[in-house]
């Protein structure tokens, strides 16, 4: 039996975890690729499209400073199933959104979740470590990773599938009795979700806690290089807004914006596992990191100069072959070099940053989708990743992760 079958077969709560994941994240799709064609055809315009994606990754990015602190102070398994629900009162709303005067209720409804997703990511992400015991630690951070490739590609798969054949607001019951399911999972982890806290440390307030993580990520350079990694895919990810006008051009509709965010899904998925050698030899995590960031940018310049579809969507699966690989390597370098206590706030800043970069790039399209092609759009989001992953190769050219990290001293030691 493979490490990464063995790990979920073995470990009940890392497996509820696992579930618990790879249910919110399909209802995630479950929600945008219907909402996605929705919104055009009620509105007649891209921009609203951009709008929703922007709003989803800006609102989560301005949460997680704070959501981080949340992460690390409270229990983390009553945080994410809060996190939860209120996100299946967020997609019951958009069961109003009916015509081109209720569009502006989809913003408000995709605001309320991502509300939740920022509640709910960085303490899913800083509890993984908790339910693993040190040597399945790898394996399951790539079954962890693949968990939101698998989910692209049934829920985008179906999503769009579904929402052709019955209509957006049955996908939109879908996502939410979905939702409902997740926290059902999450009452099951037995294992606490972080580690034991010294009482005789009281937890820092708000914003002394975030102003300890940004000190010790920026004086730790190996650190600072993992957190700003993800930036390079996210200010690619524009592509992703133009998912339904490009499946538009050649006449496939809900159907072909389905199979894209599939093929996404898919890459996603399948990245992770082929990279779990990297995972294990540290050595090779930071020439990884670069190569695949490289590989997403060049996949989507590939896209925007092809004109036949199933070539496509195999340059979108290589596309993001590399940006899941990105994602997994990263996370794992980071909690092998983070410590519990801060880990859930240095989560928080480092999908803070990646967020407000997708945020930058979506916002950017939504300024000149209505004004040139989807291939110009394509090709300049490719090209963006690949600068940056050149930069960013460059910067970190001396940094070796194949050392221990340190840990570091409480801050309240520090003051007294």
């Amino acid at each position: 039996m493979s490490p990464t079958v063995s790990v979920l077969v073995r470990n009940r709560d890392f497996r509820n975890l696992f579930l618990a994941e790879l249910v919110v994240f399909g209802s995630d799709w479950f929600v945008m690729v219907p909402l996605l064609v929705l919104l055009p055809e009620l509105t007649g315009s891209g921009v609203w499209g951009a709008l929703v994606l922007a709003v989803d990754t800006g609102t989560m990015a301005l949460l997680l400073p704070y959501t981080g602190t949340v992460a690390d102070r409270l229990d983390r398994r009553k945080t994410m199933i809060g996190a939860n629900l209120a996100a299946l009162a967020g997609v019951l709303l958009l069961l109003g959104v009916r015509g081109a005067g209720t569009a502006w209720l989809a913003l408000v409804a995709i605001a309320a979740v991502a509300v939740a997703k920022a509640f709910y990511s960085p303490a899913a992400q800083a509890a993984l470590p908790n339910v693993l015991d040190p040597a399945d630690l790898a394996a399951g951070n790539a079954v962890a990773g693949s968990a939101w490739g698998t989910m692209t590609v049934v829920g985008a798969s179906l999503g769009g599938m579904l929402s052709s054949a019955a209509g957006p607001y049955v996908s939109f019951w879908v996502a939410a009795g979905g939702l409902a399911a997740a926290a059902g999972l999450a009452t099951r982890i037995r294992r606490p979700l972080q580690a034991p806290r010294d009482s005789a440390l009281p937890h820092p307030r708000t914003w002394p806690a975030i102003h300890e993580a940004l000190r010790y990520i920026a004086h730790r350079p190996r650190v600072l290089a993992l957190v700003a990694v993800k930036s390079g895919v996210g200010l690619g990810n524009g592509v992703l807004t133009v998912f339904p006008l490009l499946a538009g051009v050649y006449g496939l509709g809900s159907v072909g914006t389905g199979l894209l965010f599939a093929f996404r899904g898919a890459g996603a998925l399948v990245g992770p596992i082929l990279m779990r050698r990297v995972l294990t030899n540290r050595a090779w995590l930071l020439t990884g990191l670069a190569l695949s960031m490289s590989l997403y940018g060049l996949a989507y310049v590939g896209v925007s100069v092809v004109g036949w579809f199933p070539l496509v969507l195999v340059l979108v699966l290589l596309a993001h072959v590399g940006g899941g690989s990105n994602w997994v390597l990263s996370n794992y370098a980071l909690q092998r070099e983070v410590p519990d206590r801060l880990r859930g706030r240095v989560f928080a800043t480092d999908m803070m940053l990646a967020t407000l970069a997708i945020s930058v790039s979506q916002l950017g399209v939504a300024l000149v989708v209505d004004q040139v092609s989807e291939r110009t759009v394509l090709a300049g989001c490719g090209l963006v990743t690949v600068v940056y992953a050149v930069v960013w190769r460059f910067a970190t050219r001396r940094l070796s992760l194949a050392e221990p990290a340190a840990e570091p001293e409480p801050e309240a030691t520090r003051a007294s």
